[in-house]
């Protein structure tokens, strides 16, 4: 009942722009219709747009979190329809500014000095503004130019209130949306509730900005802004300022004498980098954040801005997913749906011929094009329609990736209509997968994990003695079927031999080595027959896929 004014608004700005079938959808509002010239009126030249931008538009005058929601429903273009996920994916929580003398009064506030000796200027027209921040110029007392962003006054209550209002709409749509248990709208409400709470987190998104520079230090694909930390809080993000073209702006990227075809290409790889080799990948790349350096003729680069949405995976989802790609691109049907059930996105009763029928049946018109006019993120997204049918359960945390996905891809297009997608992902992937599952790779792990598992290995014994006592007593009846026993013992007989040959192939190693440094009079035949040795063990200990 607390949030049924709030539930009234949204039908009356709903009706407003004529969505009169979201309001049918919804029982609630459904006696409204008969109050509809009461509650609002029509908006401007509503009957000449089409319904995709008569969502939008009412998007964004309920504010922020539905601008952010809309966001996020425009990457589901398996639940939402095309035309409405093309226009969903325009928006932007572009709105008019606050005061510049509270974005000073906030700095002030923060940082706790008057803002005179903070910088030795502050232009309190702001040079842009959002939903949640807005962002002036300044100079250091030294005469670096920066960009200051600040969140705005009242924020934090306002998304608290919508937030709530986003969860009762979700937790209706659990109780009575004949789908709920695969649309999962409880979670889709909790990320978009997550992202919200890390953009209202001004120090977090600093934190985001550094590691992202870590990870391309070099800055010869991407370049991002220096954080300056002591003017910096949680209401207060104080930047280098950099200067770039939209990476949209076609003709001034032509101007400027870029080379498009490599900066559509380095985008490509510069999003696999980060999502398979960081697992931190910027998570709203469109081209308004996406910039393009124009003083790099030689070698063209992107610049990177707003890192208050950034994404990771579970290393799991992460492994499951590059697989999944490598199989797309290697057109091994076979190899996605067994990748489907194993990952844990299908239940297992499903059948996998059938599965792998249903992904060849919408792969296979793809592959008669030329590769340069193949969409993968259209096909990912016809993907996820036709895995519905075969029971697939939403995985929130991908839905941010899948968001990028499709930025990364429209800003690609943009730059070089010609593209390959395919031809640059596939050897990135292959490369990074390679490097991150190479033995050195694996050696650094082990010996990272060696301690550790040193110090529990005294009590796996007693722990499988302890469970078929257990299970003898029948004090573990979840375990008392044969097969699921097997497979526990299984299990206790693969970690046994694969803390074994690991044990065993690190010694063998790091004897080779030192053979090979503390007594090279031997020769390099011994140091060489104890690493080959070493590594063979390891093979042998490898966990295999099941």
């Amino acid at each position: 009942m607390r949030v049924v004014p709030r539930l009234l608004r949204v039908a009356s700005v709903l009706l407003a722009w004529r969505l009169d079938e979201l309001v049918d959808a919804a029982h609630l509002f459904r006696p409204l219709k008969l109050l509809r010239l009461l509650l609002a009126r029509p908006r401007p030249n509503v009957a000449s747009l089409s319904r995709g931008e008569r969502l939008r538009r009412a998007l964004t005058e309920l504010g922020p979190i539905f601008v952010k929601a809309g966001q996020v429903l425009s990457t589901r273009r398996d639940l939402v329809p095309a035309d409405i996920a093309d226009e969903l994916s325009l928006l932007q929580d572009q709105v008019a500014p606050f005061p510049g003398s509270e974005a000073r009064a906030i700095v002030e506030q923060e940082l706790r000095l008057p803002i005179g000796r903070l910088y030795a200027r502050f232009d309190e027209t702001p040079l842009a503004s959002a939903s949640i921040a807005q962002v002036h110029a300044a100079t250091l007392a030294d005469g670096r130019e920066v960009v200051v962003k600040v969140l705005r006054p009242g924020i934090d209550a306002q998304i608290a209130r919508d937030v709530k209002l986003l969860r009762s709409l979700g937790e209706l749509a659990r109780r009575w949306h004949p789908n709920a248990d695969k649309i999962r709208p409880l979670d889709v409400v909790a990320e978009v509730e997550k992202m919200l709470e890390n953009e209202l987190d001004l120090q977090r998104e600093g934190a985001s900005a550094s590691l992202l520079k870590r990870n391309f230090a070099s800055g010869v694909d991407l370049y991002v802004p220096e954080v300056h930390w002591e003017l910096t809080s949680a209401r207060v993000l104080t930047l280098e300022r950099v200067h770039g073209i939209s990476s949209d702006d076609i003709a001034a990227i032509d101007a400027a004498g870029l080379d498009r075809k490599a900066l559509a290409a380095k985008g490509v790889r510069v999003f696999y980098e980060q999502v398979f080799r960081d697992n931190f990948f910027h998570a709203d790349a469109h081209p308004g954040n996406i910039w393009v350096d124009p003083s790099r003729l030689d070698e063209p680069r992107f610049i990177a801005l707003d890192f208050g949405i950034m994404g990771s995976l579970p290393e799991a989802d992460q492994y499951w997913l590059a697989q999944n790609f490598i199989a797309l691109f290697e057109r091994d049907y076979a190899r996605i749906a067994q990748l489907h059930v194993a990952a844990g996105w299908m239940p297992s009763t499903v059948r996998l011929d059938e599965l792998e029928a249903a992904v060849r049946t919408v792969c296979e018109p793809y592959f008669t094009r030329p590769l340069s006019q193949i969409s993968l993120a259209e096909l990912v997204v016809k993907l996820f329609q036709t895995a519905r049918r075969f029971e697939l359960t939403l995985q929130p945390q991908l839905i941010l990736l899948q968001k990028t996905l499709l930025n990364i891809e429209g800003v690609g297009r943009m730059l070089d209509p010609e593209i390959d997608i395919w031809a640059v992902a596939h050897p990135v992937l292959k490369r990074i997968l390679r490097q991150r599952y190479s033995p050195l790779r694996t050696l650094r792990d082990v010996r990272k994990r060696l301690p550790e598992w040193l110090h529990h290995a005294p009590e796996f014994p007693e722990l499988v003695r302890d469970a078929l006592r257990e299970i003898g007593r029948g004090e573990r009846r979840e375990l008392a079927d044969s097969v699921t026993l097997k497979l526990a013992l299984d299990n206790a007989r693969r970690q046994h031999r694969t803390l074994a040959c690991s044990l065993l192939g690190s010694t063998l190693l790091i004897g080779a080595a030192l053979l090979w440094t503390l007594a090279p009079q031997h020769g390099i035949w011994p140091p060489l027959g104890a690493g080959f040795a070493g590594l063979l063990v390891f093979a042998i200990g490898w966990p295999r896929p099941r």
